[in-house]
């Protein structure tokens, strides 16, 4: 099974991971594990939570990680964990992450290679950048 680790500083992967869930359903998020790293906590506190989530995980387990910003300190302590304890194997790793980005590899982590994913979970990323005209008039969405 491939979980999603949704990594960041803050809570900014925690409110995510809600978000998500509106979305994308309970059971999808079974297999999202968000981590932040908390103001002032260090980032051996990090590695040390982060190592007690992965062990209650399945010893075949595969890894998508969406990190906030590549080379920051949640990033790398989660890869760092992973790689202490051999489970960093065929990890695809992605920065700059953002709502369809982590919607597209939730729903799709389990049904595409990671090349594959890579390309739809960054097309989707870049996709989502637009500007609202705000000449027109905006109609609201019930449903979404």
């Amino acid at each position: 099974m491939k979980y999603l680790l949704l990594v960041s500083h803050g809570n900014y992967s925690t409110g995510l991971k809600q978000t998500l869930e509106m979305f994308a359903g309970t059971e999808t998020m079974e297999s999202v594990i968000a981590v932040g790293l908390m103001p002032g906590e260090s980032a051996s506190h990090l590695g040390t939570r982060f190592s007690k989530t992965l062990a209650t995980l399945p010893a075949d387990a595969q890894f998508v990680i969406l990190a906030d910003i590549i080379g920051g300190s949640p990033l790398t302590t989660v890869y760092n964990t992973l790689h202490e304890f051999n489970r960093a194997n065929e990890v695809l790793i992605l920065g700059g992450m953002n709502f369809s980005m982590a919607l597209t590899v939730a729903l799709a982590k389990d049904n595409l290679s990671n090349e594959e994913l890579k390309a739809k979970a960054k097309a989707e990323a870049i996709a989502a950048i637009k500007e609202l005209q705000t000449d027109l008039p905006v109609t609201i969405d019930e449903d979404i």
